[in-house]
């Protein structure tokens, strides 16, 4: 007779193995219409997201996950660090010295307002505390591009208008990991101490810049030179390193990941370049894996009768009015053009990080992280809908402009 672990580890391999074979099937579909996609309102994200759904335990129930399943957690780290590594690796300082304002007032700026007028709308509109409801406005300020690829994907979109979306996403996760880390422990049930995670984030930023600091000198030593062809290991290795240096001592991983990726695009640019393309390959991997998951977490009944309409009205709310606002105030004195001003206003998608930081609130407990939960959830949802199935009509809108030079200051 089997023991109760073995059952349980069977069915944790079980799950496991039909997750890899979904995920195989709607990759496969995805590379297959991906040309097709790539000019129509399609999107790679949605058909994740809604595969997930339809073959998750309120559905099909192929999928049968839960928020505290292992598969999850592990599955929302691992993504949310490839994400921050690879984010990190396109914002090194001297892509900030050469064009920075406009990245500037979106983060400085925008970044803030977008969380302030979120955290006002939870308050008054879904009525959720203070503590809660600034932590909503944290989990939700970051955005991700990868929602809205046509628009930093194409060369007919102004590149300036790429820059400041690349850039801001690049960043805007790394700025709000703290805020929401500490709002997190403050609104956990005191399971979370203060003292403990300011030791966590500062040895995360200390094994972040100091092990790509250590490899990049030690790689350009004569007798320990990387050959051409595994060059773009060298990064691979200094992620990997962190990671595992991170999990060892209790450093906090994401932004640990963070700084990494920024200490190699600053001291090593040459790797950062080996590195980009598959790097967002890896990158894009894990995020359409975290996808599928968090599409088969999300059910009916989580949708339609565990969020009140006052829910569903800040969700709205806080895709077309939150992010809206706060660059409209961000952008004023400019000189941006309507056109881009517009576009940079609406593709604030959010993504990952979102998730993965929607996840932390729930493992973290307290009375309202459940509700909170549910509603980061809504809203990524309206927004990889909306953001992914709008980006290429909006794209088209410049294909008459002449595109513009490379970035300039500013």
């Amino acid at each position: 007779m089997r023991s109760s672990r073995a059952v349980a580890v069977a069915g944790g391999n079980a799950v496991v193995a039909t997750l890899t074979l979904v995920f195989a099937v709607l990759l496969l579909l995805a590379v297959l219409i991906s040309e097709r996609a790539s000019r129509t309102i399609l999107s790679t994200a949605v058909l994740f997201l809604l595969g997930g759904f339809a073959l998750g335990a309120g559905m099909l129930g192929v999928l049968p996950v839960a928020p505290g399943d292992p598969v999850v957690g592990v599955l929302a780290q691992l993504a949310l660090f490839s994400v921050l590594f690879t984010d990190g690796m396109k914002v090194g300082l001297s892509d900030l010295r050469s064009a920075w304002r406009l990245p500037g007032r979106a983060l400085l700026l925008g970044l803030p307002l977008t969380l302030l007028i979120t955290a006002l709308l939870a308050h008054f509109v879904a009525g959720i505390p203070w503590l809660e409801s600034f932590l909503l406005g944290a989990v939700l300020a970051p955005t991700d591009p990868v929602f809205a690829a046509a628009i930093v994907g194409r060369a007919e979109v102004p590149g300036r208008l790429r820059h400041l979306l690349n850039v801001e996403s690049g960043l805007n996760d790394g700025l709000a990991l703290p805020i929401v880390l500490v709002l997190v422990a403050l609104g956990g049930g005191g399971d979370l101490e203060l003292g403990l995670l300011a030791e966590e984030i500062v040895l995360g930023l200390v094994v972040g810049v100091l092990v790509p600091l250590i490899v990049i000198r030690l790689e350009r030593l004569p007798f320990l030179k990387a050959t051409k062809g595994l060059q773009p290991l060298v990064a691979v290795s200094i992620g990997l390193l962190v990671l595992a240096i991170c999990l060892v001592s209790g450093a906090n991983l994401f932004l640990a990941a963070f700084s990494a990726g920024i200490t190699v695009a600053t001291a090593g640019p040459g790797f950062r370049a080996e590195f980009e393309q598959f790097g967002e390959l890896v990158s894009e991997l894990l995020k359409l894996a975290a996808i599928l998951v968090f599409g088969a977490l999300i059910t009916p009944t989580f949708l339609f009768g565990e969020i009140a309409w006052t829910g569903w009205i800040f969700a709205v709310l806080a895709i077309v009015v939150a992010r809206p606002l706060a660059l409209l105030v961000s952008f004023l004195g400019t000189g941006l053009p309507a056109k881009e001003q517009l576009s940079a206003m609406w593709f604030g998608p959010k993504g990952f990080a979102s998730v993965v930081y929607g996840l932390l609130v729930l493992e973290a407990g307290g009375e309202y992280a459940d509700e909170v939960f549910h509603l980061v959830a809504l809203v990524i949802v309206l927004s990889i809908l909306a953001h992914s199935s709008t980006d290429v009509l909006v794209a088209k809108q410049f294909e008459r402009v002449t595109p513009n030079a490379p970035p300039t200051p500013g």
